[in-house]
């Protein structure tokens, strides 16, 4: 059964998190590639940045429902949540537009353990680690690409 390190592509394309949004939209676009993992000086995970995050920054602002109840406001909904989605509407690094919940696979991950975490969580690219380090990364080009094999 093919895993991820047969198809992962190991010369990954990655941000750090002080990165200019601008410049991490042309290196994604540039590469051809839909998210780069972001490390920290160290070599950590520390997030990826996708397009769809970057399509985010082109979102209206949410406002937040409120109510008024004995003369006072209460706010329909997390303020943190908000504060967060503000912070990433107005994104200038790449550490203010990043997700940071990401889930890896490793190598020895089976494709169709990959392709079924793509379908039904909607992730694009999964980070491959192994020993805390980056190795590489699986695509969704990468998971096509098993079709045309014989």
């Amino acid at each position: 059964m093919p895993t991820a390190r047969d198809l992962m592509t190991t010369r990954v394309i990655t941000l750090s998190p002080d990165t200019d949004i601008l410049t991490a939209a042309r290196i994604l676009l540039n590469h051809d590639i839909n998210g780069a993992p972001v490390l920290a000086p160290d070599g950590s995970l520390v997030g990826i940045l996708c397009q769809s995050d970057l399509v985010r920054l082109q979102k209206k602002l949410p406002v937040p429902s409120i109510f008024t109840m004995l003369d006072g406001f209460l706010p329909l909904g997390s303020l943190s949540q908000y504060e967060q989605e503000v912070r990433r509407i107005a994104a200038a690094t790449v550490a203010d537009a990043m997700t940071t919940e990401v889930t890896t696979i490793t190598p020895d991950t089976p494709i169709e353990t990959v392709a079924a975490l793509m379908v039904d969580k909607k992730f694009h690219s999964l980070p491959v680690m192994e020993n805390g380090q980056l190795v590489g990364i699986v695509g969704k080009k990468d998971i096509i690409q098993t079709l045309l094999r014989p």
